[in-house]
């Protein structure tokens, strides 16, 4: 037993006692019971410890509201900035050089990291709610870009290039499936500025923290664009086989995107069913052109 319990435990024998001298029934017994000393022959509640209650939260919505600790992110910078004093501001000469004052004197006072992260978090907070992405991957994508920011790797970068290297790395760490196109696209950020901000938080921040990055694999994307484009499970189910055979069988997508292949097997798991969609409508909505789904077709025809 703890030192807490046992004190507990005391405090309760003390009152016990004090409380022999006014009884509340003919034969108290008293029991403590969810933060309550209550006799259990009458009901009388003679006292309530609110300090070592402690209800259990069991879902995510009583976690998020009993949660006590602020978001990570909040701690830097102040609740409330000081503007630049305008002409058309209606004060006094004496007001505008004292605000214009207190102004410089806040931004004096805020380091460059608060400053990154001010611009920084409502822009992945867009991101993610654009793109639907759960919280928990959220936050893994904030602790990376805080690790960036630490170690000054945004210095002569863009901001935008990390938040959205940041957020797919976290992506792949979870598996979750959503490609990269999508998330260059929703930012509206160059291609080639993610990638190399990605190549650096692969090589230094990952082997850190302990995260292991996931290729996106064709698997993971089947059901996504069969869901997208609105085929039966079971076709999608008969395209994932005819993948993990052909893989089986000796086929590689190295150096090949997997969008292609995995577009490329619901095509053939269409043929004799139901869903039948045209390569032009799911070369669309993979992302990829006709031609490249016409290649991979030829590759896993080779090993059907």
């Amino acid at each position: 037993m703890n030192e807490s319990n046992a004190e507990d435990s005391q405090d309760f024998e003390e009152y016990e006692n004090e409380l022999m001298e006014e009884k509340c029934c003919e034969n108290p017994k008293l029991r403590q019971i969810d933060g309550e000393i209550v006799c259990i022959n009458c009901g009388t509640v003679h006292r309530r410890n609110i300090v070592s209650y402690k209800r259990r939260a069991f879902s995510p919505e009583e976690i998020r509201e009993r949660r006590r600790t602020e978001p990570r992110w909040r701690r830097f910078g102040p609740r409330t900035t000081i503007p630049k004093v305008t002409k058309e501001d209606k004060m006094s000469p004496q007001q505008k050089t004292l605000f214009s004052r207190l102004s410089k004197i806040q931004k004096s006072l805020v380091s460059s990291i608060e400053r990154n992260f001010w611009e920084a978090r409502p822009k992945l907070k867009m991101l993610t709610s654009s793109l639907n992405i759960p919280s928990y991957i959220e936050e893994t994508a904030w602790k990376i870009y805080v690790e960036v920011v630490k170690k000054q790797m945004t210095l002569g970068r863009t901001i935008k290039g990390f938040i959205a290297a940041s957020l797919y790395a976290a992506i792949r760490i979870h598996e979750y499936p959503l490609t990269f196109d999508e998330i260059c696209d929703t930012l509206v950020v160059s291609k080639h500025k993610v990638i190399r901000s990605l190549g650096l938080i692969l090589n230094k921040i990952l082997p850190e923290l302990g995260l292991k990055y996931h290729p996106i694999t064709a698997e993971q994307l089947v059901y996504k664009f069969g869901n997208i484009l609105d085929i039966g499970l079971s076709t999608q189910k008969k395209a994932n086989k005819i993948l993990t055979e052909s893989f089986e069988k000796g086929l590689t997508y190295t150096g090949k995107d997997p969008r292609g292949f995995a577009a490329a097997a619901l095509y053939l798991a269409m043929a004799h069913s139901p869903d039948q969609k045209t390569q032009a409508e799911v070369a669309e909505q993979a992302g990829i052109t006709e031609v490249t789904l016409r290649n991979r077709l030829k590759d896993l025809k080779k090993y059907l």
